[in-house]
């Protein structure tokens, strides 16, 4: 069995909110980049559940078969167990998206760091008011 929970509507790890200041995509970007690496952990664990139940699955159709049972009884429990082992694949594949999500995320923050980074430095530190993104596009 599984301990994932569903999360509420609306619980995104980082909202879009329009703002995107400097400071406010690096926060949203590290908090999306956590949130992909825990379902990552997630998933791994996920997916080694699957694999597990799969091969029980696999040794009770077997068992049902040595006992003597109908025929349909270890069909259908080798069906079950051959969903099971492609869910487990199914989540693997997911597993290894979330990661490299992660992984992107995290490469995405650097690179805006270092592209906007001494911008904000500038901007932040000036005691003067900076003009609002667009207006100087006229």
């Amino acid at each position: 069995m599984s301990d994932l929970v569903p999360c509420p509507a609306g619980a995104a790890p980082a909202p879009a909110d329009g703002d995107n200041r400097y400071k406010s995509v690096q926060v949203k970007l590290l908090k999306l980049g956590t949130a992909m690496d825990d379902a990552a952990l997630e998933l791994e664990g996920l997916h080694r559940s699957m694999q597990a139940n799969a091969s029980n699955t696999e040794d009770a159709a077997r068992d049902i078969e040595n006992a003597g049972l109908d025929a349909k009884f270890v069909e259908v429990t080798n069906l079950v167990s051959v969903a099971l082992g492609g869910a487990a694949i199914e989540i693997r594949k997911l597993n290894d998206l979330a990661q490299e999500t992660a992984d992107l995320t995290g490469e995405t923050t650097r690179v805006h760091s270092r592209l906007y980074g001494a911008l904000d430095d500038i901007r932040s530190n000036r005691r003067e008011k900076t003009p609002k993104p667009g207006f100087f596009n006229r």
